[in-house]
């Protein structure tokens, strides 16, 4: 080839070289684009195939918490008066909200049966006492003439069995007066304690029955307020933990913002089948009268914790066959399930007493699904 034709060559192999260079760079393009995509892909279609879920961190328990049961108020000791004897009302002297002390007369009643009845004793009691000081002198006589055989010795005898006789009607007749002095002094209505009379349902005038409420009415209710006992029952879970407390604060409808101290003073030391509470009584002092017996009441308990715990929403439980758990979430966004133990389920939240340290991420609300090793996506974190 001369060199002419070589001249006229070069240029369009230049154009070829250049044509094929850029066909492979955009094929190397497009290829590598198409890869990229595809990795971007697989990364998403791998992150879309995670669980979402939430986290939340324990937070420290306090040492000492708090909840508040509704409870039911009633005297220190409270009692209905019946009459002990039939009669009318004669007087009464204590009305409702009357301070009384014991063995103050509250009412009087009328029985002229009773008394009638007692003067007939009487009478009856003063001839048998005549009787038996005959029998007695005649029984005498007898044993002194029974030695010089004056007398038979069977008159002796029946002399003798007349005076004992004698001697046991007297003491019939003595225990009808006595009886009949016990209903006459019935007649008398004292109070048994000091308290204050909360009720009175007689006035002067109505007919009295002896007897209680099946018989008849009762005449008046006495209550003793200075102490006030305050019953509540306490769910099963909480029981023990008030067991050990002395104290607790009670809070009345009448007196918003205030608290009252009650000391703890009895359990019935049994779990209620039926509402599985533990019922005990809180002592509240009332000297001055402001707390009345029937309130609505509210008794607050100061728990004292003796281990530290962490609270946490009540939603992170799991309840599974091997017990309750929670679901941690790894540094490497891997599932580990965590025994724990439940102290104090305050509603809302839980106390953990035991399984965790405070630094774990718990996920909220865990699916029924979600199993050890899993990996997860955390989508939200929520300290505490």
């Amino acid at each position: 080839m001369s060199n002419h034709e070589a001249s006229h060559t070069k240029p369009g192999f230049r154009v070829v070289t250049v044509l094929l260079f850029t066909l492979c760079a955009a094929i190397v393009g497009q290829v590598s684009s198409r890869v990229m995509a595809s990795r971007q892909l697989e990364a998403a279609t791998h992150e879309l195939a995670l669980t979402p879920v939430n986290v939340t961190r324990p937070a420290v328990g306090a040492a000492t918490s708090q909840f508040v049961l509704p409870a039911t108020v009633q005297p220190y000791m409270a009692t209905t008066i019946y009459a002990r004897t039939n009669g009318y009302l004669q007087k009464w002297y204590a009305d409702i909200g009357t301070q009384v002390r014991k063995g103050q007369l509250l009412a009087t009643i009328a029985s002229p049966e009773i008394d009638s009845q007692l003067d007939a004793a009487r009478a009856t009691l003063r001839q048998v006492e005549a009787g038996l000081k005959l029998a007695r002198i005649t029984a005498g006589r007898y044993a002194n003439l029974g030695h010089t055989d004056a007398v038979a010795q069977q008159e002796v005898d029946q002399a003798t069995q007349n005076l004992s006789g004698q001697q046991a009607t007297l003491q019939a007749a003595q225990a009808e007066v006595r009886r009949l002095q016990q209903l006459q002094g019935f007649e008398k209505v004292y109070a048994p304690f000091d308290g204050v009379v909360t009720s009175r349902k007689v006035d002067v005038g109505n007919l009295i029955s002896a007897g209680g409420s099946a018989q008849g009415i009762d005449l008046f209710q006495v209550s003793q307020i200075q102490t006030l006992r305050v019953f509540v029952s306490v769910p099963e879970n909480y029981a023990a933990a008030v067991k050990e407390e002395r104290a607790a604060q009670v809070e009345f409808a009448q007196y918003p913002g205030q608290t009252f101290p009650g000391t703890i003073v009895r359990n019935a030391h049994s779990i209620d089948p039926v509402t599985r509470t533990l019922l005990m009584e809180v002592d509240v002092p009332n000297r001055d009268g402001r707390l009345l017996p029937g309130s609505y009441a509210s008794v607050r308990f100061n728990l004292h914790q003796n281990r530290p715990s962490y609270v946490l929403p009540a939603n992170v439980l799991l309840f599974r066959a091997e017990g309750q758990q929670v679901a941690v979430v790894t540094s490497g966004h891997l599932i580990e399930l965590r025994d724990v133990t439940v102290g104090t389920d305050f509603g809302s939240t839980v106390q953990i007493v035991s399984g965790l340290n405070g630094s774990e991420d718990i996920v909220l609300n865990p699916p029924d699904s979600l199993l050890r090793g899993q990996h997860v996506q955390v989508v939200a974190a929520k300290g505490n």
